[in-house]
């Protein structure tokens, strides 16, 4: 198998992508953003394996994990699956973000004010399934992070986590469309549920596993999970 890691120059983003092998299909997670964008960076890795991207998934709306999504999907005619709640951020990803935010400076410094959703976008939701390049993929919706972040479960050995879940830590909660008490809940409700030998892929940050971050990761713990959350949090 062949799994490769491009990370955005603008806030380290993970874009992974996923193939059974050299000379075949694959797919594309989270393409972010760089200047112009992130095509060229992922073409590199494309040609040096011979890939053909078949689709793309995003784990949730933020701009630094969407914004190579239309120039990437019109270059190869492809589709893009995303949560249903958070489509919506596809076109219109200031949604959710902070007025005047970092997000909003870097947009302003690229001269990027128009966003627009590719042709082909293919809504996921809780418990969906589906098959792309080889791979089985099911879907959890794990809110928190924004209202319709979702969780990729490849072949039942990797967790591809967005900013759900990194190594050490999670994705904030303060930002438009995020919650604290939701993330609590996805937190309780999807991760800890999962077994420990699953690789952990997240959107930024280094791999880790369900069982190491069940041990280490401050936020897996009883006393935060049965938190109330903090203002601001």
């Amino acid at each position: 198998m062949i799994l490769e890691s491009v990370v955005a120059p603008y806030f380290e983003t993970n874009c992974w992508i996923f193939a059974p092998t050299r000379n075949s299909e694959c797919f594309i997670v989270d393409p972010g953003i760089a200047n112009p964008n992130l095509l060229s960076s992922i073409i590199d890795v494309l040609r040096k394996y011979n890939l053909k991207p078949i689709s793309i998934l995003v784990t949730h709306g933020h701009l630094d994990h969407t914004f190579t999504v239309l120039p990437l999907a019109k270059e190869y005619g492809i589709p893009t699956y995303i949560h249903s709640t958070d489509r919506k951020l596809l076109a219109d990803p200031f949604k959710a973000l902070q007025a005047g935010g970092m997000s909003a400076q870097i947009m302003e410094q690229l001269g990027v004010t128009d966003f627009a959703e590719p042709e082909d976008v293919r809504e996921v939701s809780d418990s969906f399934s589906f098959e792309v390049a080889g791979f089985d993929i099911k879907v959890d919706h794990a809110p928190g992070h924004t209202a319709g972040s979702a969780l990729f479960t490849v072949n039942d050995e990797y967790l591809i986590s967005g900013d759900v879940l990194f190594a050490g830590a999670i994705g904030r909660t303060d930002m438009p469309t995020g919650s604290a008490s939701a993330m609590r809940d996805s937190l309780k409700g999807k991760i800890l549920p999962m077994p420990d030998e699953l690789i952990v892929l997240p959107g930024h940050g280094p791999q880790t596993t369900i069982g190491r971050e069940r041990k280490v990761n401050p936020y897996l713990q009883a006393d935060f999970l049965s938190s109330a959350p903090r203002k601001g949090e």
